[in-house]
């Protein structure tokens, strides 16, 4: 039986072009983390940016980046 989690993570583009993204939980199920999303989005700064939340699945156990990487 596969089992899996849900991350919910904020992101948005800062003017200097870079990223700035905060981890903001783990979640084992995709409505409970939707229900974190409604509460974040009352708090100072998420509100400002309510549409940068994103929730991704992952299979526990499973390894998730298996190519490697190169510094550019």
């Amino acid at each position: 039986m596969n089992q899996y989690v849900y991350v919910l993570q904020h992101s948005y583009e800062l003017e200097n072009g870079y990223d700035e993204t905060k981890f903001l939980g783990v979640f084992s199920s995709y409505k409970k983390a939707e229900t974190a999303i409604s509460e974040y989005k009352k708090l100072p700064g998420f509100c400002k940016y309510p549409n940068d939340f994103y929730i991704d699945k992952y299979e526990i156990d499973k390894k998730c980046w298996v190519e490697g990487f190169i510094t550019i």
